[in-house]
C-alpha cells in the first residue's frame, strides 16, 4: 500500500520511470536487479548495504550516518526518490560503503529527472574506479535524459562489454529512449541487443514498438511475429500478437486474441489496453456487451497504471461514446498531461467541451491540436520523429538512414 500510494505522487514520465528505477531492486520480480559484476550473483549497491546495515544492527547501534543510509533505501524502495536524496547526501563521506550511497544517489537523480547531478556523480563513480556495468547502464539512462546521445551511447557500449547477455540492459536503456523520443536511439540500442540476444522475445517486442513509432509496418510485424513464435502462449506472445492486428488495422482479430489471453490468465495494462481500444475502434455501441467488456479492462487498466497516457485516451473516447461527457473529460485531460502531443486526445476533448457547453475550452483544445499539427508537420519535414505515447503505430516519418 505505501508502494502504491508513492506512485500516485510520479509526474507524466514518473510512473514508468519508477519501475526502471526500482529495476535495480530484487524485490521486484518483473525486471531483475542489474548486478554490479557480470556475475549472476552479484548483489547490486542496494544489497550490499542492506546487507551491511544488517550485520552492524546485530554488532550495535548504526551510526547517525548509516541510518541516513537506511532511510535513503526505505525511500527510495517505496518510490519516495525526492525524499530520499537528502538522506542519502546526508549519509555521503560518512558510512564505510560510500559506493552504496553515491549509487543510490543517483538512481533518485535519475528517478526525479535531475539527469545532470545523475551524470556528475556517476561519472565520479567511475573516476573512482567503480567503472560497473550497473554504473554504465544508468549513466546512458542520464545521458539520454539529458538530451546527449553521443555519451549516452558511449556508456551503453561500455555496460554491454561487462554484460553482453543482460536483457535488462537493453530494456532499461530503450525505455528511457521510449520516454525521451529518442527513437533511433532505441532502435540502435535493441539491434545490438538482438545481436546479443537473438531469442528474446522482450527484445523483439520492444523493437516492434519502436518500430512502429517509426512509421515502419513491415519491420514492425516481423519483430512482433518473431516475439509470438520464441514465447508462446505468454503474456509477450498475446501482447506482439495484439499489437500486430491494431498496426495491420484488424480490430477484430485484436479483440479475438487479447480476449484469449486475458481469459487465460496472461492481463497485463497493455494487453487489457489493447482490448480496450480494439473494441472501441470496431464500432460497437454502448447498448452492446462487448461495450461494457472494454470500458472494465480499460478501467482496469487505469487502475493498474494511472499513468499510461494510452489507456487513459482510450478510456476517454469510451466514455465520450457512452454520453458521460464530465468522466471523458477527466481521462482525456490526464492523458494530454502525460502524453501533451497526441492530437487525437485534443480532438476529443474539443468535442467534449462542446457537449459539456464549454465553448472557449472547446475552441482552445482544437488552437492548441492546430499548434501541435503544424508542429509535427515541421518535424515530418526536417525527418525528426514526433511522438505519440503508447504502444501504437502512430504514422511518423520512416527511419532515417
Amino acid at each position: 500500500m505505501k508502494m502504491a500510494r508513492a506512485l500516485l505522487d510520479l509526474g507524466p514520465m514518473g510512473y514508468r520511470r519508477f519501475w526502471r528505477v526500482i529495476a535495480y531492486f530484487p524485490a521486484v520480480a518483473a525486471l531483475a536487479a542489474i548486478a554490479c559484476s557480470g556475475t549472476a550473483t552479484a548483489k547490486t549497491p542496494l544489497e550490499f548495504g542492506a546487507a551491511r546495515m544488517q550485520t552492524r544492527d546485530r554488532l550495535g547501534a548504526p551510526s547517525d550516518a548509516e541510518r541516513e543510509l537506511q532511510t535513503g533505501i526505505a525511500l527510495t524502495q517505496q518510490g519516495h526518490f525526492l525524499e530520499a536524496i537528502p538522506h542519502f547526501l546526508a549519509a555521503q563521506g560518512h558510512v564505510a560503503d560510500e559506493y552504496a550511497v553515491n549509487f543510490n544517489l543517483a538512481l533518485c537523480y535519475v528517478g526525479t529527472e535531475q539527469f545532470g547531478r545523475a551524470i556528475q556523480v556517476l561519472s565520479a563513480l567511475k573516476a573512482d574506479g567503480r567503472d560497473t556495468a550497473a554504473v554504465n547502464n544508468l549513466l546512458a539512462q542520464a545521458y539520454i535524459g539529458a538530451g546527449q546521445d553521443k555519451e549516452a551511447f558511449s556508456a551503453f557500449q561500455q555496460a554491454v562489454k561487462q554484460t553482453p547477455e543482460d536483457e535488462k540492459l537493453y530494456m532499461l536503456v530503450a525505455e528511457e529512449c521510449m520516454d525521451r523520443q529518442a527513437y533511433d536511439l532505441g532502435l540502435d540500442v535493441l539491434d545490438i541487443g538482438l545481436r546479443h540476444l537473438p531469442k528474446s522475445s522482450r527484445l523483439h517486442y520492444e523493437r516492434g514498438v519502436f518500430f512502429s513509432f517509426e512509421n515502419e509496418p513491415d519491420p514492425a510485424t516481423a519483430d512482433f511475429d518473431l516475439a509470438s513464435k520464441l514465447f508462446p502462449r505468454s503474456d509477450i506472445f498475446y501482447m506482439a500478437a495484439g499489437q500486430k492486428a491494431l498496426l495491420e488495422g484488424n480490430m477484430p482479430e485484436a479483440v479475438r486474441v487479447a480476449r484469449e489471453g486475458l481469459e487465460g490468465g496472461h492481463g497485463n495494462y497493455v494487453l487489457l489496453t489493447i482490448f480496450g481500444k480494439a473494441v472501441v475502434q470496431s464500432g460497437v455501441s454502448p447498448a452492446q456487451p462487448e461495450f461494457r467488456e472494454a470500458q472494465a479492462a480499460l478501467e482496469k487498466s487505469v487502475a493498474e497504471r494511472p499513468n499510461y497516457a494510452e489507456s487513459r485516451a482510450a478510456l476517454g473516447e469510451l466514455y465520450l461514446m457512452a454520453g458521460r461527457t464530465d468522466e471523458a473529460i477527466t481521462q482525456l485531460e490526464a492523458a494530454r498531461k502525460l502524453a501533451p502531443d497526441d492530437s487525437s486526445v485534443y480532438s476529443h476533448l474539443a468535442i467534449a467541451y462542446r457537449r459539456k457547453g464549454d465553448a472557449k475550452q472547446a475552441e482552445r483544445m482544437l488552437a492548441m491540436l492546430a499548434a501541435l499539427n503544424q508542429e509535427q508537420a515541421a518535424k515530418y519535414k526536417s525527418g525528426a520523429p514526433g511522438h505519440k505515447a503508447g504502444y501504437v503505430s502512430s504514422g511518423r516519418a520512416p527511419r532515417r538512414p
